[in-house]
């Protein structure tokens, strides 16, 4: 384990290779799943702020899923999360023209209509992070077969799970913590 202020990180965060493969995978981490995307109680918010900008991004079933369901739900285990279509892909998600499932969040922030580009959990993905009194655990969570492609590019590339998430990481902890856990990472490859 790592530990770096309140935060403990599963040693795999440095030890492990990660870079996605979306001509493989086709984006599925986006479609497989016991339910939508873990959301934080700020970007419940912010989705029902920003859902009629991202509105035109989304095919019209899962519009209606949405304006069913609601910007959010609730799962017992998971709290608040993005809906889910027929218990499948997220709301938010669109596939493109290549058969990659996208979001349509991030694709409405390329685009500068909004300023958020999605929720934290999906851009930390394969790290899930769990809060726990007092500290939140940060663990390496790929899924077996369809991260397959995205661990094997990792090992191939030489490119460790918390260089490939740097942007997410220093988005939700700060840059300090992100130096911080590459220096440790540095260190412990000399070992």
């Amino acid at each position: 384990m790592i530990a770096i202020d309140s935060v403990l990180l599963s040693d795999e965060v440095i030890e492990a290779h990660f870079v996605c493969d979306l001509q493989k995978c086709k984006g599925g981490c986006c479609v497989d799943g016991d339910c939508g995307a873990p959301l934080t109680k700020e970007e419940t918010v912010t989705l029902a702020e920003i859902y009629p900008k991202i509105k035109p991004y989304l095919p019209a079933e899962y519009v209606a899923e949405i304006e069913k369901q609601g910007t959010h739900t609730m799962d017992p285990e998971f709290g608040y999360v993005t809906p889910a279509v027929n218990g499948g892909i997220c709301a938010y998600g669109y596939t493109d023209e290549m058969g990659i499932v996208k979001c349509a969040i991030e694709q409405a922030y390329k685009d500068g209509v909004v300023d958020f580009k999605k929720p934290i959990s999906c851009h930390l993905f394969p790290l899930r992070v769990k809060e726990m009194p007092g500290y939140e655990a940060v663990n390496y969570e790929p899924r077996a077969s369809l991260c397959r492609p995205a661990c094997k590019l990792g090992n191939k590339l030489k490119v460790p799970v918390y260089q490939f998430l740097k942007e997410p990481l220093i988005r939700k902890y700060g840059e300090e913590f992100y130096e911080t856990l590459d220096a440790v990472a540095k260190k412990y490859r000399k070992v």
